[in-house]
């Protein structure tokens, strides 16, 4: 199984640190990097702009597609005007926190 790194379990499903690159050519995950806060971080693109949470909502569609989860689970819990952002995936903890580590494992 893969590392927590930017995976926490939560009581309402799982959390996922997230940096996010908007205004990119394309909406994508580019896999796992360390930061210079020395935490994991999915890093990916979308195409939207940083413009009343046009890139936020972005990069909830992009992870609910990415994950397979319906994009109104996704939702943005801390960093909403930062590239670094704390995403809430609503659901079971138990089936959510499986499912998510296999991609993890999957981009890495």
């Amino acid at each position: 199984m893969f590392d927590a790194g930017p995976l926490i379990a939560d009581a309402r499903g799982a959390r996922l640190a997230v940096r996010v690159t908007p205004r990119a050519n394309n909406d994508q995950v580019d896999g796992v990097e360390r930061g210079a806060d020395e935490r994991l971080w999915v890093i990916a693109r979308v195409r939207a702009v940083p413009d009343r949470g046009k890139a936020n909502a972005a990069i909830g569609k992009l992870m609910a597609d990415e994950i397979g989860v319906a994009k109104s689970y996704v939702s943005v819990l801390s960093g909403g005007t930062s590239r670094n952002k704390i995403l809430l995936i609503e659901g079971e903890p138990g089936e959510l926190m499986p499912q998510i580590s296999a991609w993890l494992e999957g981009i890495t």
